[in-house]
């Protein structure tokens, strides 16, 4: 199967850290020019130096999603690095778990202002520029929970759930402007987030999984790589789960 991106240009979000970096260098292995985009500007820096050092074409932009003017200005930055943008991909997000009953409007606000709102603001200002060459990848990243729901995470699971709505609507908004809009919605996959679990909790985890483990950052990659690469032209308004088996639609 060929997943060559040679000469494509790449946006990740939250792509300085876990998931996110992990999405950048496989993107950047296929021959993608990728832009770093993160909240923690130097990381981001790093991150691209380390890339071009590495002999792979980055950049970086240190942005807060949720702030639509930022977005704006880095869609601006990375037209006139680029001149164009053939694949987004809106994996910045947070969590501030608790149950419903104690969840304070503020931590309900920053995980939708985030995890939503700024996937919201970064594919609108993308699509204009994609509709004019006839051509784009928007890649979601959403999460399993959005789709059957966790106790303790009514904020992201409501985000993740509504990114994939606003994942197939704007697929079908664009279908015929030659733009796939996809989701890729993580199990529970080995980050820095879940290393830190104790141990009892992390067994708990994979014994709810049928392959008994949990996912590594580059089984997302994988599925982006794809979902960004000409072999998956015709897939749109799609959600693919890669999660062990752990939910099966």
């Amino acid at each position: 199967m060929n997943t060559k991106l040679d000469g494509k240009t790449a946006i990740i979000t939250g792509g300085a850290q876990g998931i996110g970096l992990a999405i950048a260098e496989a993107l950047a292995n296929e021959g993608a020019l990728v832009g770093i985009a993160d909240l923690k500007g130097e990381q981001a820096k790093k991150v691209a130096d380390d890339f071009n050092a590495r002999g792979k074409k980055a950049i970086s932009f240190q942005v807060n999603v949720a702030d639509s003017g930022e977005v704006r200005q880095m869609i601006d930055q990375a037209m006139a690095a680029w001149n164009k943008i053939d694949i987004l991909v809106n994996n910045a997000g947070i969590t501030r778990d608790g149950l419903i009953i104690r969840m304070k409007e503020e931590d309900w606000n920053l995980v939708l202002d985030i995890n939503l709102n700024g996937t919201f603001f970064c594919i609108k200002e993308v699509l204009s520029k994609m509709a004019k060459q006839r051509s784009g990848r928007i890649i979601n990243i959403s999460s399993i929970v959005g789709a059957m729901g966790n106790a303790g995470q009514a904020n992201y699971v409501a985000s993740k759930a509504a990114v994939i709505g606003l994942t197939k609507t704007v697929a079908k908004e664009y279908a015929s402007r030659g733009i796939t809009v996809n989701a890729v919605a993580p199990g529970f996959i080995e980050t820095e987030m879940t290393r830190v679990l104790p141990a009892q909790t992390r067994e708990e985890l994979i014994k709810q999984i049928p392959q008994g483990r949990m996912g590594a950052v580059e089984d997302i990659a994988n599925a982006v790589c794809f979902l960004a690469s000409d072999q998956a032209s015709y897939i749109t308004g799609q959600v693919i789960h890669v999660n062990g088996g752990m939910y099966m639609v």
